[in-house]
């Protein structure tokens, strides 16, 4: 079977990662268990071998689950694994929830992974951006900026896609996973973050997985949770039993109402206020 202009673009990007992880010598992933750092991890591991490791921070916005299942994947890629606590409610402005939030929180990850870096004699730091995210506002870039971290699936012009195609080929079970984002994330800016706040999205976020949604986003707008999910996961809606059973379960959890995003989920929801008011403004 003839490979498409696509798979064959993909696979030749896959070729440049390989080559530009094997000059770099050695290098620590952080590693959050999503798709885009599996991939990097599987990457890195074959390129480096033995010079390739994964760090992952645990954290009230972390959910358990994901370290289970990244404890899992980093066994099955057999390479190693270390474990770190960090808080980010306790790094100064962060609980603030401000525009850039995201610096605050990255720059305390990417200096935690340089010190384990240097401590093991690893040359590099590397995280999973990819091209894709190029399209969204991201303050954590500054971060990787002045820490010195390399994002190697960025550099070798991989996009979401492609590395969802790539780690399908490559046999990881991640290739699929709905995207990740740490609970913070459903915040909207301003909004202190607080880890009663965080429990109740969790636990929400977990009862509607019960109920089969896979991708999808509960927003915290105090007493008020606004529920997202993919546009062709919007219909099972119209089923009132599911209804009035996902309303009393999230009024039990501490929600006053329960509301759901007609627009359904997409990345950098939280971004888009960030976005009108640049237009608004005339800015860049």
């Amino acid at each position: 079977m003839l490979k498409t202009k696509a798979e064959k673009s993909a696979e030749k990007k896959l070729t440049n990662l390989t080559a530009i992880l094997k000059d770099m010598g050695s290098a620590l992933v952080a590693f959050s268990g999503g798709v885009d750092s599996t991939f990097l991890l599987k990457a890195a591991v074959l390129a480096l071998g033995k010079n390739a490791c994964a760090l992952t921070a645990t954290s009230p916005t972390y959910l358990e689950s994901e370290l289970a299942e990244a404890k899992k994947t980093a066994k099955q890629l057999g390479t190693r694994h270390i474990i770190v606590e960090s808080n980010e409610l306790l790094i100064p402005f962060f609980s603030e929830n401000p525009e850039n939030r995201c610096y605050h929180c990255k720059s305390e990850l990417f200096a935690i992974c340089r010190k384990k870096a240097d401590e093991l004699g690893m040359k590099f730091v590397l995280d999973g951006t990819n091209f894709s995210d190029s399209i969204d506002i991201r303050p954590g870039r500054l971060a990787a900026t002045e820490k010195e971290v390399r994002s190697p699936l960025l550099e070798a012009g991989l996009t979401k896609e492609e590395i969802r195609f790539l780690s399908k080929k490559l046999g990881l079970a991640s290739w699929d996973k709905p995207n990740l984002a740490c609970l913070s994330s459903r915040f909207p800016y301003g909004t202190p973050i607080t880890k009663d706040a965080l429990h109740k999205i969790k636990t929400a976020e977990e009862f509607l997985t019960q109920k089969g949604f896979r991708q999808l986003r509960v927003r915290y707008h105090g007493h008020t949770a606004k529920i997202e999910v993919t546009e062709e996961s919007l219909n099972a809606f119209m089923d009132i039993k599911l209804r009035r059973s996902v309303t009393k379960r999230l009024k039990e959890i501490g929600f006053t109402y329960v509301t759901l995003d007609l627009e359904g989920y997409r990345v950098g929801a939280m971004n888009e206020v960030l976005t009108r008011r640049t237009k608004n403004t005339g800015g860049e």
